[in-house]
């Protein structure tokens, strides 16, 4: 018995949330969740562009509806609130370098002010280009300036196994 224990917890792994990444997805983060309740429809999906400057979808649109509250996805400070081509725009700065964006999204918070994951932090607005719903949250996030797909902070791929380091076993071979 103890045999099969060891070589269970021999190839065993401790899931990290770089484990559970979707290809081409930012790396799932233990403490995010989704910025709308209940769960939204994704409408239009992120499409990073070859190069910074080429067209592209930088984010997620999730659908909505005018004035639905809209929840921090994670821990964090609140960076930038302010208005970006005539659209209010929120930014928050989360641990591991990422920084969530919300558009459009009114909100009151201060720049600076502490966040936790399901806080709200505004209100949903109409007038999202390119929108089939009344309402879309576009949904960004970036490490740097590089642009990451948001879905990969909430949506978990397949677990697989795999060794935690080459040793060999007792009775093994």
């Amino acid at each position: 018995m103890r045999l099969i224990v060891s070589i269970v917890l021999g190839w065993l792994v401790l899931l990290t949330p770089q484990c559970l990444a979707a290809p081409g997805a930012a790396a799932p983060i233990s403490g995010f969740d989704w910025p709308l309740r209940p769960r939204p429809v994704v409408v239009r999906a992120f499409d990073k562009p070859e190069r910074d400057w080429l067209p592209g979808h930088r984010g997620v649109d999730l659908g909505g509806s005018p004035g639905q509250q809209v929840l921090a996805a994670g821990d964090g400070t609140v960076a930038f609130a302010g208005i970006v081509a005539g659209k209010p725009v929120l930014s928050i700065d989360h641990t591991g370098g990422l920084r969530t964006t919300y558009e459009p999204v009114k909100s009151s918070l201060p720049l600076g002010r502490r966040v936790i994951r399901g806080m709200p932090i505004g209100e949903l607005q109409s007038g999202h280009d390119r929108c089939p719903v009344s309402a879309c949250l576009h949904w960004g996030l970036r490490r740097g300036h590089d642009y990451l797909d948001p879905l990969g902070l909430v949506r978990h791929g397949p677990i697989r196994l795999r060794p935690l380091a080459s040793q060999s076993l007792p009775g093994a071979g």
